[in-house]
């Protein structure tokens, strides 16, 4: 699968699409970006944007960067730390192949508000599915 089939495979789906997440970039075997375009639905009651919209955006730049391998990928562990509240109109998700392995792939993710302040960190462990 070419990079723009699997652009177009990713944002089609429920998940990324309900969630109005865009993949903005994707280096082949290397790296992925995501925005998260924040909205009513996407914040908690309080105004700022939902730990688990968060997480998913996180999560699904990984896996998009995962992807890229050629190889099906999901998540099998991910964890985040949450470093500032985050509002604005959007988040942008940069995530980064650290290993590759036959099996699994270790990436590391850094989640930023629409002013570039760093707002949260993951990192997850991918199992390639056959």
């Amino acid at each position: 699968m070419n990079k723009e089939e699997l652009i177009n495979k990713m944002e089609s789906t429920g998940f990324i699409k309900n969630n109005n997440y865009k993949v903005e970039e994707v280096i082949e075997n290397k790296s992925a970006t995501l925005k998260g375009y924040i909205n009513e639905t996407s914040n908690n009651p309080y105004g700022i944007a939902h730990g688990g919209f968060i997480f998913g955006l996180g999560d699904t730049a990984m896996g998009v960067a995962a992807a890229s391998t050629g190889k099906k990928a999901v998540t099998l562990s991910a964890t985040i730390n949450y470093l500032k509240p985050s509002t604005g109109k959007y988040l942008t998700a940069v995530a980064e192949i650290i290993k590759t392995g036959s099996t699994t792939c270790y990436l590391k993710t850094n989640i930023y508000n629409d002013k570039d302040d760093l707002v949260a960190t993951m990192d997850s462990n991918y199992f390639f599915v056959k």
